[in-house]
């Protein structure tokens, strides 16, 4: 049994093929976390990218704003804000704004930008992004418990800078990306934070999955403290359907879209981004296919990180918006209960019943004898 409740949340970068409107694509963006908040689904996270043409939202916070007016009960969360690209005074000040007017449902994700295309035009040098993290993550806690910063790097000059309003939550959760370096892990111990695990079950990052949890862990000891799973998500892609030739069936056409997306980043690599729907399955990189499928692929995430807190769906948009929602459904209704042991109660009633049957239908029957025999005495009299 877990010692917590698992919990499903979205992971959406977003991925929006060429030929589609993008009105109508970050429309559905905003839909699916709609949809998410009415089942029960806990967590919805934006991406932020600025190049390559698919991964479309240049601002998580702008589309957190929205998402805010139509969910009443779903955290939304920055998945993440590349904080190189920003300065932290700003970021700081955008991030209580949105705790306001989220009531206090906001999500603080820090990366330090995936894509160098985005860096270069920025005129930045992608190979010092995570110092620049690490820097932003530190300035940006201090201003947001208050501090006044004066503070002069490489890539920003504060003087006496301040949030003139502070978050309406006691803390906004911070999570810190992390993918297959140690960085991530060190960082979110420093600072209490949640770790976004964000290539949970791609070969590289399934393989370092404990060993950047171990470094967590005993990072957080020497800061005095015990690094909880339950601020870890692992991210990861699935589909799930009836049956799993349904779910290859509504998925491989999307899939081959998306594939698209990552051979062009790729195509200076020999083979690179060469693999079939079939190789991923088999690899155990991505789920296509039944909710059993799916509870088996959470328990090898279980094995690197036991009673890790949430499982993130990436949104890669294989499949239409209406298989999307039917899959996200059939994971709240059957594979979130098995993995939580939410019917086990049910079940040791159901057999306990079914043992007892025959003497509980003997009673019955009993009972009712001696009604008849009551009326009929009754009528005698």
């Amino acid at each position: 049994m877990r010692k917590n409740k698992l919990r499903l949340g979205l992971f959406i970068p977003p991925f929006h093929a060429l030929n589609e409107s993008p009105t109508l694509s970050l429309e559905r963006d905003l839909d699916i976390a709609q949809f998410a908040d009415e089942i029960g689904v806990a967590e919805a996270w934006y991406g932020e990218h600025h190049s390559g043409g698919y991964e479309i939202i240049a601002s998580p916070e702008l589309m957190i704003a929205a998402a805010a007016q139509r969910t009443k009960r779903i955290k939304l969360g920055t998945g993440v804000v590349s904080l190189p690209y920003h300065n932290p005074l700003t970021t700081a000040n955008r991030l209580v704004q949105l705790d306001h007017l989220t009531r206090g449902r906001l999500l603080f994700g820090a990366g330090p930008g995936l894509l160098t295309a985005d860096a270069r035009m920025l005129g930045l040098d992608a190979r010092e992004s995570r110092d620049k993290l690490a820097q932003g993550i530190d300035v940006i806690t201090r201003l947001l418990r208050g501090e006044w910063v004066t503070e002069k790097t490489s890539w920003y000059d504060l003087n006496e800078a301040h949030c003139h309003m502070l978050p309406c939550s006691d803390r906004i959760e911070l999570c810190v990306a992390s993918m297959f370096s140690p960085n991530g892990g060190g960082l979110a111990a420093k600072y209490d934070a949640g770790m976004l695990c964000l290539a949970a079950t791609a070969p590289n990052g399934y393989d370092t999955l404990a060993g950047n949890w171990k470094i967590a862990c005993e990072a957080s000891a020497k800061y005095g403290r015990t690094m909880n799973p339950a601020v870890v998500r692992c991210a990861t892609d699935m589909h799930v359907a009836e049956t799993r030739d349904q779910a290859m069936d509504e998925a491989r056409k999307g899939f081959e879209i998306t594939q698209r997306y990552f051979r062009n980043q790729t195509a200076h690599i020999a083979n690179a981004g060469d693999v079939t729907l079939e190789q991923l399955i088999e690899q155990g990189e991505v789920v296509v296919g039944t909710p059993d499928d799916a509870v088996a692929q959470i328990r090898r995430l279980e094995e690197k990180v036991p009673d890790f807190g949430t499982l993130l769906l990436v949104d890669k948009n294989w499949t239409s918006h209406e298989h999307k929602k039917r899959s996200l459904e059939m994971m709240m209704r059957y594979v979130l209960p098995e993995i939580n042991g939410d019917n086990a109660s049910r079940k040791k009633s159901f057999d306990w019943q079914g043992v007892n049957a025959e003497a509980f239908f003997g009673t019955l029957t009993q009972a009712t004898e001696r009604a008849f025999a009551k009326e009929a005495a009754e009528r005698a009299g």
